[in-house]
């Protein structure tokens, strides 16, 4: 495992990807933490975001606990998607029973069960509503980090 605190400089760089997030000063300790694949930031000791496809995400405990709250919309996933999502799989078509308004291709977006309406995962968009809605197959989400997996292990 890797880790080196950002320097003032590195964290006012930073402040405009988060800011929407939480709000962080170049006087708190931030560090960058890189383990296996996964590209962490640690503040103030706490592990807070992840690296996915070039941009920092909230890691997913944050958002399910609503310590960070998120303006992402959702996916709701059938029953039988459960497993696979929990895995790590990318949302497949098939398996959505509802998809919010106003998804953008590249939106991160939340992955809920259709039955407890729990949050599973967050994805990244390949589609965006209107796109998604008429496709009858295939990939339409990018699985970024299930509830469960390694990332969320490795930042308890």
């Amino acid at each position: 495992m890797g880790r080196s605190t950002l320097s003032k400089r590195e964290i006012k760089e930073l402040i405009p990807l988060i800011s929407s997030f939480i709000s962080i000063s170049p006087k708190q300790k931030v560090e960058l933490v890189t383990e296996e694949r996964y590209k962490m930031l640690y503040i103030d000791d706490s592990g807070l975001f992840f690296e996915f496809e070039g941009r920092w995400l909230p890691l997913l405990r944050h958002i399910i606990s609503g310590e960070i709250k998120v303006p992402y919309k959702h996916i709701t996933v059938d029953m039988g998607a459960i497993k696979f999502v929990a895995n790590g799989a990318d949302i497949m078509r098939p398996g959505i029973t509802q998809i919010e308004e106003g998804i953008a291709a590249g939106d991160p977006v939340l992955i809920i069960d259709e039955k407890h309406g729990k949050t599973l995962a967050l994805g990244v968009a390949m589609l965006d509503t209107e796109a998604m809605r008429a496709a009858s197959g295939g990939k339409v989400i990018k699985n970024a980090h299930a509830a469960g997996d390694r990332l969320w292990e490795i930042t308890k």
